[in-house]
């Protein structure tokens, strides 16, 4: 198991807070197993504390702010992005005004500084929030959700109406390494139409092109860009940061299209009111406790390849996350470029036949009949009929098919199923499906 970790001596920085334009030098100092990372006014009355807790955001203006009563600390996701990346559990974060300084825009700064004080294991096991079933958030053209993973991966989508941006993907598993020399760099970016606009709201006092990603109408007004992604890149490292506000570091692959601070908070919260209620389910949600160890899936390749008679390249299965024999079951699929039928479906704008994405749900449909063996008398499901097929989305490489059926209707020779194919919670494909059970020698 994993031990939780802290720095081994105080280190501090100043700089200038981006929004509020405040001098400010921070210090990082080691904290006690299990405390967590909490922020310190020492510049007020009582040195007042601010855990690093969801609940106790009080803005998303461009930025994450931690409040407590008159305590604030602004622009916090950086410096927590930092901390996750280098799987920092615990710390103590004294501030002598309300701003984190900025540096550049990203988390190389608050990165450097911890280093420098050095990373130390502590002797307490380290605890994750661990998912077990897929949660979904959706609002508007905004989607996040988390799947069940064995490590913390990050897949983000933005898309911008401007020719410098435009739309770009992204994803890594998130390790120190690929932190450090991938995500941490990534600067925070504005367009220039937006300054005097924000300007009027009392943000980006301390903004300059030393600080951020500018963005004219044309052009960036910067020198040049750190990555030709950059702009996707920043968006995971605020993702991870905002995130981290969950208290514990995350097993799971979190996908999210179009999101911002706003939305990275409600979704922590919809995480957390989950863990606060156990195991409880909310739609397609459940959520493991922050303690429990991650369990291996339902059903791995292996199990599902003495269930199922498909080979490549038509084993169209990865993974069974749950199922009740006869009842329900969700499996996923992920979809890579290196699919055989991408090559001519189309090479150019590769897009998953719907025949294809109608057969992974046959397939998953297959072990719900089944279950963990094959049917005693040796007997296959072929399909008999499909009704009410409807195609709602696209999917493309790098996509994850989340595939849930359940038993409508079941006969000695025959049964029928309800099954739909999700992307990021949204329905991509619907159908019910009609199979007659048959041994070998009946064909």
């Amino acid at each position: 198991m994993s031990k939780q970790k802290t720095i081994k001596e105080p280190a501090s920085f100043s700089g200038i807070g981006l929004h509020t334009g405040s001098l400010t030098t921070v210090t990082f100092k080691p904290a006690p197993e299990n405390s967590g990372i909490t922020f310190y006014r020492v510049d007020l009355e009582g040195k007042p504390a601010i855990p690093a807790d969801v609940d106790n955001v009080v803005g998303v203006a461009r930025g994450t702010t931690l409040g407590i009563g008159d305590a604030k600390v602004h622009t916090v996701e950086h410096a927590l992005s930092a901390m996750a990346g280098l799987g920092i559990d615990n710390l103590a974060i004294e501030l002598d005004a309300e701003e984190i300084p900025s540096g550049d825009g990203s988390s190389m700064p608050v990165m450097t500084t911890l280093l420098k004080a050095g990373v130390v294991e502590q002797e307490a096991e380290k605890q994750y929030i661990t998912v077990e079933r897929p949660v979904y958030y959706r609002q508007g053209d905004v989607t996040l959700s988390i799947l069940p993973s064995d490590e913390h991966r990050v897949s983000m989508t933005i898309a911008y109406d401007h020719v410098a941006i435009g739309t770009q993907y992204a994803s890594f598993t998130i390790t120190e390494d690929t932190f450090k020399k991938e995500i941490a760099p990534a600067r925070t970016f504005c367009f220039l139409r937006e300054v005097k606009m924000l300007q009027e709201k009392g943000l980006i006092k301390g903004g300059s092109l030393e600080s951020a990603v500018v963005i004219g109408d044309d052009t960036i007004l910067n020198d040049d860009l750190r990555f030709p992604d950059e702009f996707v890149r920043h968006k995971i490292l605020d993702l991870i940061g905002d995130m981290y506000l969950l208290g514990r570091p995350i097993k799971g692959h979190i996908v999210s299209v179009k999101s911002g601070h706003e939305k990275n908070v409600l979704f922590s919260k919809q995480i957390k009111a989950a863990l606060a209620n156990g195991h409880e389910s909310r739609g397609h949600a459940e959520v493991a406790s922050p303690s429990q160890i991650s369990r291996p899936p339902a059903l791995d390749v292996n199990k599902i390849m003495k269930i199922l008679p498909h080979r490549y390249p038509f084993l169209l299965v990865d993974r069974i996350l749950s199922f009740v024999p006869m009842e329900r079951v969700t499996g996923i699929k992920n979809v890579t470029v290196n699919e055989p039928f991408f090559q001519g479906h189309w090479p150019e704008t590769p897009v998953m036949p719907g025949v294809m994405i109608v057969e992974a749900m046959a397939q998953v449909s297959a072990v719900l009949i089944f279950g963990d063996n094959r049917d005693p008398d040796g007997k296959l499901a072929f399909f008999l009929g499909v009704d009410k097929a409807r195609f709602r989305r696209t999917v493309v490489p790098g996509d994850q098919l989340v595939i849930e059926v359940e038993m409508i209707r079941r006969r000695k020779n025959a049964c029928k199923v309800a099954a739909k194919a999700l992307v990021d919670g949204v329905v991509a494909a619907e159908a019910i499906m009609t199979f007659g059970l048959m041994a070998m020698d009946e064909l």
